[in-house]
């Protein structure tokens, strides 16, 4: 496995690779997980994400980002695609792609949302926002140090929660909105669910819709006192 940067360090990048698609699997309704071997691939640090571009016969390109749920020792980079309507590169990839397809991709990209995997981290996810904590988690059991990590994730349904068992058996807390869960009641998130969930020390990753990150940055700097710097947000959604 590579060694993972320290804080501060600059974060890899790679440029444009072929990846030929592995596997293709649906874990749940309207959502894609890939599976591509990277031609001279870059090891990426777990929040890291790849671009994805497609081109059309006729010169037409599209792409799209996507993070990686895969550590970095992983052969493999997986990215998991939740199918937008109207989405040009997420209908592509949810209903078209098959094993043995040859994809563009661009990466690792981003050097902000990352962990260095030694440090203590919160991390808090919204629907598939949960991508790249799942590579911070698969990171942590590679290196033994899942003492390091605390993890709240919010969906309306676990049906619908990408790696919600793994995010379960990991210890995550699952909140969701629309269905109980074990003895939580269904409803949102909330700040004195989060409370029992901090540290000293830690840097909070928040991963979700414009709204939700918004919401929970929020509460990690309000409730939880967490300094502004010390909270790192990312968000996801259609882009034009």
């Amino acid at each position: 496995m590579a060694a993972l940067h320290g804080a501060g360090a600059r974060a890899p990048s790679g440029g444009w690779r072929t990846a030929t698609v592995v596997g293709v699997e649906h874990p749940v309704p309207g959502g894609v997980l890939l599976r591509l071997d990277v031609t001279d691939r870059i090891d990426h640090l777990p929040g890291q994400h790849y671009v994805v571009r497609l081109t059309a016969e006729d010169g037409y390109t599209a792409q799209r980002s996507y993070s990686a749920a895969s550590a970095p020792d992983d052969p493999l980079v997986e990215l998991f695609v939740e199918r937008l309507e109207d989405g040009e590169v997420s209908g592509y990839l949810a209903e078209v792609v098959e094993p043995g397809d040859v994809l563009e991709v661009r990466g690792p990209i981003g050097g902000w949302f990352v962990w260095d995997g030694a440090s203590p981290a919160l991390l808090v996810g919204g629907g598939t926002g949960v991508v790249p904590l799942v590579a911070m988690l698969r990171t942590a059991r590679a290196t033994g140090r899942t003492d390091l990590l605390r993890v709240a994730v919010a969906a309306r349904t676990r049906a619908g929660l990408p790696y919600a068992g793994e995010l379960a058996d990991a210890g995550a807390l699952l909140a969701l909105s629309r269905e109980a869960h074990g003895i939580r009641p269904a409803g949102r998130l909330s700040a004195d669910e989060l409370l029992p969930l901090w540290e000293p020390g830690q840097t909070g990753y928040v991963c979700g819709s414009p709204a939700f990150a918004e919401a929970l940055g929020t509460v990690l700097v309000e409730r939880l006192a967490f300094a502004p710097s010390d909270v790192r947000i990312e968000r996801f959604g259609p882009s034009g």
